[in-house]
């Protein structure tokens, strides 16, 4: 069965920040952009994306942008 969740409002907001940030880290881009593609649509997240998306919510070294974005990433995954 295909998730049909998407990108809220507030979490696409913070990706496209998170985008144009010259401080935002390379995990925090790419956690971003799978966010904003898929805000408004059907996408759902590629297995990599979601490994590293897992793997910063189990950090205890993630800051919280990063958090919001990965669980937002993991939601729209294929579970």
């Amino acid at each position: 069965m295909k998730n049909s969740k998407m990108t809220g409002s507030k979490t696409a907001s913070l990706a496209g920040k998170t985008l144009g940030s010259s401080s935002a880290s390379q995990i925090q881009r790419s956690l971003a952009g799978s966010a904003l593609a898929q805000s408004g649509t059907s996408k759902t997240t590629s297995k990599v994306l979601e490994t590293k998306a897992s793997q910063a919510l189990k950090s205890e070294k993630t800051n919280s942008i990063t958090k919001t974005l990965a669980g937002s990433v993991v939601a729209q995954s294929n579970k």
